[in-house]
């Protein structure tokens, strides 16, 4: 077990004794989002948790085309390159259970979701996010809080056995009935209900049965975390900000189960002072993904515009008209997100907080159009006035010196932008 993860396994300890601790877990798989967090810890001599998600990344390939080994090679190598040091790094995997597969029946999904979580934790990911809250074929939305339980303690088992296998460390798990859709909202969001009290306790103890039932109560006294709802979600256009007095009497039930931190999943465009307020309240992990690409998008687009003036080229496209294009040849990925007028649609489609263009980075066309644009801009500086134009949010710390004015350099930083408000709420 790294050190970090031995200091993040003894995440709830501290914070019962009374230290003030938190850590954001960056949930992407951009290698450019990756470098930006890895830089980022490595110039705060911080740790760094780094999940991938079921649809992302597993045994199959998800939608990177990586298995988990190769996830964490592709870290690792990032790591290497920058001089980050392993020690400092926690590998996790963020909903691991039925989700890429619950068009199939139970059965079906839950032998999948077992071969993924076996890939997981044989390639040595050291947080496994056990998430069974979706319905499988026939199911409905969700079924019933003692299945959740049953077939997250069914991962478990399969995780436990790999890592004893492999002669790896025991991974540590979080558990959760009340897990919010990955990647954001589907729909417009009315009013949020937050977890109760009750339902909390009722969680814990309705996983500590379904483990203890397969024998597994040593790895239950390794789960640290509990998924639940705060009141924070983001949509296409909206934010529900984190509200302390509405959480309150959920914030009070950690009192109870000193083995437990929260996990807060959809902290993304929350503001530094509703981070400080979750980490605060106990919600010490805080989850973050599509903000990071969406900031990444932003100084993408920012920069294709800066291409267009200092190395204009009728033959090569601008990012997003690329990127308009190859959405429109593979819409699986934001038609059953997106809805309204075809105006509308588009807009969603490159500007949407739930950042569904996220998920076309990894095509082929998508990084060759990228590629294009960085090497039309290559090393050059890039004028203050234009970044001022493009780029505002960066202009200071361009102007102060302490980011280079260059392509890669300006990419990073937006990046390293959010990260940094993270580290503020966490630290």
């Amino acid at each position: 077990m790294s050190q970090a993860t031995d200091r993040l396994a003894a995440i709830a300890a501290r914070r019962a004794a009374g230290e003030r601790c938190g850590i954001a877990s960056i949930c992407s798989a951009h290698p450019l989002v990756i470098e930006a967090a890895l830089r980022h810890g490595k110039a705060r001599d911080a740790d760094v948790l780094i999940e991938a998600t079921c649809n992302q990344v597993n045994h199959e390939g998800g939608y990177t085309g990586m298995t988990p080994a190769d996830f964490r090679r592709f870290v690792e190598a990032i790591a290497g390159k920058i001089g980050f040091s392993l020690d400092r790094l926690v590998l996790g995997g963020d909903h691991l259970g039925p989700n890429p597969w619950k068009q199939l029946p139970a059965p079906e999904a839950m032998a999948k979701a077992s071969r993924m979580v076996d890939a997981y934790a044989e390639a040595g990911f050291t947080k496994i996010h056990l998430d069974a809250s979706m319905g499988c074929a026939g199911e409905g939305a969700a079924p019933p809080d003692a299945t959740i339980a049953a077939r997250a303690a069914e991962l478990a088992a399969v995780a436990e056995a790999a890592a004893e296998r492999m002669g790896g460390t025991k991974p540590v798990y979080v558990i959760g009935t009340e897990v919010p859709v990955p990647g954001g909202a589907l729909e417009a969001m009315d009013h949020l209900a937050v977890t109760t009290p009750e339902a909390a306790r009722e969680t814990v103890r309705i996983h500590r049965d379904a483990f203890s039932r397969r024998g597994l109560d040593q790895a239950f006294s390794r789960t640290l975390g509990v998924v639940v709802q705060p009141g924070v979600e983001f949509g296409n256009a909206e934010v529900i900000t984190y509200k302390p007095e509405r959480a309150r009497a959920l914030a009070g039930t950690l009192r109870d189960l000193p083995q437990f931190v929260f996990e807060a999943h959809s902290t993304d465009y929350q503001p530094v002072s509703a981070l400080i307020a979750l980490v605060d309240d106990g919600f010490a992990i805080l989850k973050v993904g599509p903000w990071l690409t969406f900031a990444l998008r932003e100084a993408l687009y920012g920069l294709s515009h800066i291409a267009d003036i200092l190395a204009p080229d009728p033959a090569r496209e601008s990012l997003p008209v690329a990127m308009e294009r190859v959405m429109l040849a593979a819409p699986g990925n934001w038609n059953n997100y997106y809805h309204g007028s075809q105006a509308e649609q588009r807009i969603e489609r490159h500007f949407s907080y739930s950042d569904r263009i996220r998920y076309y980075w990894p095509a082929p066309s998508a990084q060759q159009a990228a590629d294009a644009l960085m090497q039309a801009l290559g090393d050059r500086d890039i004028p203050l006035p234009l970044i001022s134009q493009y780029l505002g949010r960066l202009n200071g710390a361009v102007a102060n010196g302490s980011v280079a004015p260059k392509a890669e350099a300006l990419l990073i930083a937006s990046v390293t932008e959010v990260l940094d408000i993270y580290a503020s709420a966490t630290a």
